[in-house]
């Protein structure tokens, strides 16, 4: 006897667990940056979606961004730098960002939300935040692309992000545990306009940049100015976050 599927039985669509996601979704920090705000929490919401649907967890979806981005980051090293490689390494970071959205979507909507997979995602991120400049400055080297002393760039921009991906972390686990943390993550009226004044740090921006790696001049300018305003804002944040803990660290005291 033939068993036939009722409709309640039917697997979910990918359209209904993409409007689910952006339901339950937490609204976008106001510090978020532009592409990272408007454009890769879309399309890891939709990947989560299909993830979701494929049967895989949390902490496989983070493995598949790894295999992404550590694939462009080999690319780098061992080819020279050319219009197809910047293309292919560009598409391969924002879609191993996209899935890096993604896994943390999956985990709400499998319930598998762990300690774990936060640390495997944690390092991850901070593996690829040194790996993608190291990376890049060992290709410019190998081919002899442009002057040696240009490597101090993507030297100083592995040191840069590594300090601030850590010290991003840092505070946010410093503010939870102060009696009385601040909330970044809601909203705000002007937070659009913020999210494109910090493009420039928005690690979307930095992959869509690798598509100028035909032109080597001109993504070498581009490069700088990246590492020099996350250098900025690296500097500016230290100030502004050093002085928020220590004021609550103060106003408990007081307290």
């Amino acid at each position: 006897m033939t068993r036939t599927t009722s409709i309640d039985e039917r697997p979910e669509s990918i359209a209904s667990v993409v409007r689910r996601l952006a339901a339950a979704q937490k609204p976008a920090a106001r510090s978020a940056p532009a592409y990272s705000r408007f454009v890769n929490r879309r399309v890891g919401r939709i990947l989560a979606a299909v993830s979701f649907r494929a049967g895989l967890g949390p902490n496989a979806v983070t493995a598949v961004s790894a295999v992404f981005t550590f694939s462009a980051v080999a690319l780098l090293v061992v080819l020279p730098p050319s219009w197809p490689l910047g293309f292919t390494v560009a598409l391969l970071l924002l879609v191993g960002y996209a899935f890096d959205s993604a896994d943390g979507q999956v985990a709400r909507l499998t319930g598998r939300s762990s300690l774990a997979g936060e640390w495997l995602d944690h390092v991850v991120d901070s593996l690829k935040a040194s790996a993608i400049p190291l990376a890049l400055a060992v290709g410019f080297y190998r081919f002899e692309v442009l002057p040696v002393a240009w490597l101090l760039v993507p030297i100083a921009g592995a040191i840069v992000s590594a300090v601030l991906f850590f010290a991003m972390i840092l505070t946010e686990q410093l503010r939870a545990r102060s009696a009385s943390p601040r909330n970044e993550s809601m909203p705000g009226s002007a937070g659009w306009l913020r999210s494109i004044l910090v493009a420039p740090m928005d690690y979307g921006v930095l992959g869509l940049s690798f598509a100028l790696l035909g032109a080597p001049v001109l993504f070498a300018i581009v490069y700088t100015v990246i590492v020099a305003a996350t250098a900025a804002f690296l500097l500016l944040a230290g100030v502004k976050w050093f002085r928020e803990l220590d004021g609550l660290q103060r106003a408990e005291v007081r307290a």
